[in-house]
């Protein structure tokens, strides 16, 4: 029962840690990448979509993104929500696609991303220390209602935080890669 409870809870933890490489790979790092724009919202047909549904989206090189829908009237909608996004970019309609040119980074904002990234992973670790918090809790009433024996308890515990220290561990190894990849000129 408890060791089921920690598997669940160490699935759980794996969603944190793919939440904050989803969350990294967003970040504009001065280099072209499709992931910058897939998941933007645009209107089309009469509902909202991320653009990935409705065009394909390209990196011709280190600096361009290219937004080609698949229906040609959706270009102005593409464009607009990318102006309308927080990507900071300016998008060319150049009447078959949208491009986007990255500028490379200024040392200024070099640092702000950086700070970014620690707090995207001071983020993810509040949410495994819930996470670890609950299952606890849930561990400790378990056992005070006879439902676990003490032993079953304290090794459910020690595995629990021993998955934690995993995921903490490969938190900061992430967060460490990805500034160290920010700060690359």
């Amino acid at each position: 029962m408890a060791h089921s409870l920690v598997q669940k809870v160490q699935q759980d933890l794996q969603k944190v840690l793919e939440h904050l490489s989803d969350e990294y790979s967003k970040l504009q790092i001065g280099r072209a990448s499709s992931a910058l724009v897939e998941n933007l919202l645009v209107e089309a047909y009469g509902s909202i979509q991320p653009v990935k549904s409705v065009a394909s989206v390209m990196v011709p090189d280190g600096r361009t993104v290219q937004i080609q829908p698949w229906d040609r009237g959706m270009l102005s909608a593409i464009e607009k929500a990318v102006r309308d996004s927080d990507l900071n970019l300016n998008p060319t309609n150049n009447g078959l696609a949208i491009i986007l040119n990255i500028p490379p980074l200024t040392e200024e904002r070099r640092r702000d991303l950086v700070k970014v990234v620690g707090r995207i992973a001071e983020e993810s670790k509040i949410a495994v220390r819930n996470m670890r918090h609950d299952l606890m809790t849930q561990l400790k009433r378990m056992e005070h209602e006879g439902e676990l024996s003490e032993d079953e308890q304290k090794k459910a515990e020690k595995d629990l935080q021993d998955a934690v220290d995993k995921l903490n561990s490969q938190i900061e190894e992430m967060s460490r890669k990805k500034e160290a990849s920010i700060m690359t000129v």
